[in-house]
C-alpha cells in the first residue's frame, strides 16, 4: 500500500468528539488487522503524513507510539517504521463497493461501540479531562530519552510510585515507601502476583458472599479454594469466618464500599480480621477499588492503616478514577515481602508502558488528579440523585434501595422469588447495562437484586427513560 493511499484510508474526521491521536491510532490498526496493512509494510513518517494530513506532528507521533507501545508497528531508525512482522496475516479484504454503507452512518473503522448505560465500573467518560490528559500526554512523549525506550521497571515508573506514597499518605493514610509499590496492569494482574508470590495452589481464601465476580474467577483459575464468608450490614462477618474457615491462608475484602452491597466494614471487624491475620500468619488483599466517591460523612481510612503487623497488601486502581482502558493499579506489598515480590516480577517480566506511567504521575503533580477527583465527587452525587428518584418513580413497589455513604453504582433490591438473572439478561439484551446480584454469589444466592451504575447518566430525562424501560422488563419478567 502506498504512503497517499494510507493517508487517505486513515484521515480522520475532526468533526468526531474523539481525540484525532486516537482516530489515527483506531484507523491504522483496523488497516493492519484487516489485512489492508501487510506484515512489513512501511508506514509513512511523522513528518510527511502530519504534512500530508495537516496535522501536528506531535499528533501523528502520539498515535505511533501507541501502536508501537501495542507491537502493532516496529521502529527501525533510518530504514523507517513497519507494521509488525508477527501480525497474523488476514485475507485480502474483498471489494467494498457494492456493499458498504453510506459514509454517513459508516461506523469508524476501528472503533468500539459505547458501552451500554448503567454498566458497572466504568467512570465518568463523557467528564473526563481529555484535552489536559492529551497535553500531558503530548509533553511527555516530547520529554522522552532513551532511557524511556528501553524495557520499564518491573516494578513500575520509579515517579509514579512516589507520587502515590503521597497520595496514600493524604488520602487513604498508608504510610508505606516507593520499594512497596508495584505497578499492575490492573486488579486482575495484581491477584495473579499475589498469588504466586505468596500463595500456592489449593490454598484456602475467605471470600465475600456475595463478592466481586471477577476477583473470584482470578483466584479459582490461579488454583486457589474459596470459602464463602457472610456479608451483612456491618461487612464481612469475621466471626463466621474464623468458625467455618479458621484456618485459611488469606482473605479477600472490599472494606470501605463492599462489591457489590456497599456497605462498610465496621472498626470492630476491621480489628477482628487483623487479630485473624496476626494470629494464623494470613494475608489480607484489600481491595480499594472506589473509595475516593463518598459523598456523606467523613472518608474512612483504609484497612491498611490500621495494620501494625504488616499482613494487608493493598490495591487500587486507576481504572474507576480515570478511565479503564489505562489499565494502570497499584499494589502496596508488606514492607517483609518486597524481596519475595520484586524476584518474582523479574521472573515474570512485569513492567507496564513508561509513557502511560509518566503521564500519570504528572497528572498527579500538576493537581489535575485532585481536581478531576473534586468534580467527579460532586457530578456523581447528582448522577446517583437522578437514578435514586427515578427507580422510586417507576420501580418504587418492586425494589428497595438502601442508600450508601459512597460508590460508583446502587443496589436495587427485589423480592426473593424474583429472578434477577433474567431481568439483568433481557436489560442488556434491550441495550441496557447492570448486573444481577445473585451472580455475584459463590454459593446459593440468598438475595435477589439489580446493580445499577449511575456514573454515566447524562440528564433527567434520559435516566427516566432508562428506568420506564427497566420497569417494563421487571414487570413482564415477574
Amino acid at each position: 500500500m502506498a504512503s497517499t493511499s494510507i493517508g487517505d484510508s486513515v484521515r480522520p474526521d475532526p468533526h468526531q468528539a474523539t481525540p484525532i491521536y486516537r482516530q489515527l491510532y483506531q484507523r491504522f490498526r483496523a488497516a493492519m488487522l484487516d489485512g489492508r496493512l501487510a506484515p512489513g509494510a512501511r508506514v509513512p513518517s511523522v513528518r510527511s503524513l502530519a504534512s500530508e494530513l495537516n496535522l501536528s506532528r506531535g499528533t501523528v507521533e502520539l498515535a505511533y507510539q501507541l501502536l508501537v507501545s501495542e507491537g502493532y508497528l516496529l521502529p527501525r531508525g533510518p530504514a523507517g517504521t513497519i507494521v509488525s512482522p508477527r501480525l497474523p496475516r488476514s485475507p485480502v479484504v474483498a471489494s467494498e463497493a457494492a456493499t458498504k454503507t453510506p459514509s454517513s452512518v459508516q461506523p469508524t473503522a476501528g472503533a468500539l461501540s459505547p458501552p451500554p448505560p448503567l454498566r458497572l465500573g466504568l467512570p465518568s467518560l463523557d467528564a473526563f479531562p481529555a484535552k489536559s490528559w492529551t497535553r500531558l500526554t503530548l509533553e511527555q512523549l516530547r520529554a522522552q530519552a532513551e532511557a524511556d525506550l528501553h524495557y520499564p521497571p518491573a516494578a513500575g515508573h520509579p515517579v509514579l510510585r512516589e507520587a502515590l506514597v503521597s497520595y496514600l499518605g493524604v488520602s487513604r493514610g498508608i504510610v508505606c515507601r516507593p520499594e512497596q509499590i508495584v505497578i499492575t496492569n490492573g486488579y486482575r494482574d495484581a491477584l495473579g502476583l499475589i498469588c504466586q508470590t505468596l500463595l500456592a495452589p489449593e490454598d484456602l481464601g475467605w471470600f465475600e458472599e456475595p463478592g466481586y465476580f471477577i476477583a473470584r474467577e482470578r483466584l479459582l483459575a490461579a488454583g486457589m479454594r474459596l470459602a464463602p464468608v457472610k456479608v451483612d450490614a456491618g461487612g464481612l462477618d469475621v466471626k463466621a469466618g474464623c468458625r467455618e474457615a479458621e484456618q485459611a491462608r488469606f482473605a479477600v475484602v472490599t472494606p470501605t464500599h463492599q462489591s457489590p452491597t456497599g456497605v462498610t466494614l465496621t472498626l470492630e471487624r476491621r480489628r477482628a480480621l487483623l487479630a485473624w491475620a496476626s494470629r494464623r500468619q494470613a494475608w489480607i488483599i484489600e481491595d480499594d477499588y472506589d473509595s475516593e466517591f463518598r459523598y456523606r460523612g467523613h472518608p474512612i481510612p483504609a484497612l491498611k492503616s490500621l495494620d501494625h503487623d504488616d499482613r494487608v497488601l493493598y490495591t487500587g486502581t486507576f481504572s474507576k478514577v480515570l478511565f479503564p482502558g489505562l489499565r494502570l493499579a497499584y499494589l502496596v506489598v508488606p514492607t517483609t515481602e518486597i524481596a519475595r515480590f520484586h524476584a518474582v516480577l523479574a521472573r515474570l517480566g512485569h513492567g507496564c508502558p513508561n509513557l502511560s506511567q509518566s503521564v500519570v504521575a504528572e497528572f498527579m503533580a500538576a493537581g489535575h488528579f485532585a481536581r478531576h477527583l473534586k468534580r467527579m465527587r460532586a457530578l456523581y452525587r447528582q448522577r446517583r440523585e437522578l437514578l435514586h428518584e427515578a427507580l422510586v418513580r417507576h420501580l418504587g413497589g418492586s425494589v428497595h434501595i438502601n442508600l450508601q455513604a459512597g460508590g460508583m453504582h446502587l443496589l436495587a433490591e427485589l423480592p426473593e422469588v424474583s429472578n434477577d438473572a433474567i431481568i439483568a439478561r433481557r436489560a442488556r439484551e434491550s441495550g441496557l447495562g447492570g448486573h444481577a446480584l445473585s451472580e455475584w454469589y459463590l454459593g446459593r444466592p440468598q438475595r435477589s437484586g439489580l446493580l445499577l451504575s449511575f456514573t454515566n447518566l447524562k440528564d433527567a430525562r434520559q435516566t427516566d427513560d432508562l428506568m420506564r424501560r427497566l420497569a417494563r422488563i421487571v414487570e413482564t419478567t415477574s
